[in-house]
């Protein structure tokens, strides 16, 4: 039951969005004379409190700096997709990069869907609004030989670190999933990890824990001979460190600093470049050794579908588009072994 949107704005439903006072207010406006400005602000001010933290930034950013300056003083009933049209051609002359555009675009669309579905706009303006294909990037990773060549450097030189990138490797755990991995999520016994959280940088100077990435990322990883042996050379040396630091903060980590404090994820980045020069193998992410994970596993002629769950994707769909170029081997040999099972049947 809704009362009229232009006299009231009363709403039944108890989400968080029609909860939060500031968003109340924007259906309490008389006259249908509200901005998009001051809808986006509410919008954003109730979102953040659901949303991960980075995602609140990005979104700040583009209300601020993008879609208010551009659409703020028109009436929120009259935003029309000509206007959009309008606001994505005039970012394009100026050079804007594509996959900025794409996520300010899909921001707005969000906003827009919660007028929608409050009943407050009969339509979103923003839904349709075409924009430009973003080009497909190549995955980059090491070959076999070069990551082996990275591993053994990094055990020769005694590095710190020198495990968390083994372990990246053998299980394809993210970045941040491998920095906010605790002792507690670790069951040798049944060889198995389970991702629980996951470190992210909110700014330069600052991390914190979130939630995983998806929520299939939220799941059990099988643990090989090898990343045991990296978890308990990790333990050694993280109880040296404690005794030798004055001031050990226990946090539980994995993976920290020496005084057991979160490593910041930039600085993993820039040590993890650091010791691929000093080895001699090419510049890469540290999210390719995700990339070099999946592919180790499909050229081994591991399933799709177990590498699908051990990188723990939604789909295996999800899985083939990212890693596509990977498998036209393994469908060949698919469709060998069936002409070879019908050879031998007709022989």
């Amino acid at each position: 039951v809704t009362r009229s949107r232009r006299s009231s704005g009363y709403f039944f439903g108890a989400g968080i969005v029609e909860s939060s006072p500031r968003f109340r207010c924007l259906h309490q406006t008389r006259g249908g004379t509200e901005t998009v400005a001051h809808y986006l602000t509410g919008w954003l001010e109730a979102r953040s409190k659901i949303l991960k933290p980075n995602t609140v930034r990005r979104y700040s950013d583009y209300v601020s700096k993008d879609l208010i300056p551009a659409f703020g003083k028109i009436r929120l009933e009259r935003l029309s997709h000509a206007h959009i049209l309008q606001f994505v051609s005039q970012q394009q002359a100026a050079n804007r990069g594509p996959t900025t555009l794409r996520r300010c675009v899909i921001c707005l669309s969000s906003a827009l869907n919660e007028a929608v579905r409050t009943r407050w706009l009969p339509y979103n303006a923003a839904r349709f609004v075409r924009l430009p294909r973003l080009p497909r990037k190549d995955l980059i990773c090491w070959t076999n030989e070069e990551a082996g060549t990275f591993l053994r450097y990094c055990h020769e030189v005694n590095d710190l670190h020198a495990d968390l990138y083994e372990l990246m490797i053998c299980t394809g755990m993210r970045k941040g999933e491998a920095l906010g991995l605790c002792w507690a999520d670790i069951h040798r016994e049944q060889r198995l990890l389970f991702v629980r959280r996951n470190l992210i940088a909110v700014d330069n100077s600052r991390a914190e824990f979130s939630d995983p990435k998806t929520p299939y990322s939220r799941a059990w990883i099988a643990l090989s001979q090898r990343s045991l042996s990296a978890l308990r050379r990790q333990r050694a040396r993280q109880y040296r460190q404690r005794l030798a630091t004055r001031d050990y903060d226990d946090m539980g980590l994995v993976f920290c600093r020496p005084d057991g404090h979160p490593l910041r994820p930039q600085y993993a980045l820039d040590h993890f470049r650091k010791l691929s020069e000093e080895a001699g193998v090419p510049r890469i992410r540290l999210h390719d050794l995700r990339h070099l994970a999946a592919t180790i596993m499909i050229s081994s002629g591991v399933p799709l579908g177990s590498v699908s769950k051990t990188l723990r994707h939604s789909t295996i769909a999800t899985t083939v588009d990212i890693y596509g170029h990977l498998t036209p081997q393994v469908a060949q040999d698919a469709v060998d072994a069936a002409a070879a099972a019908l050879d031998t049947r007709a022989a």
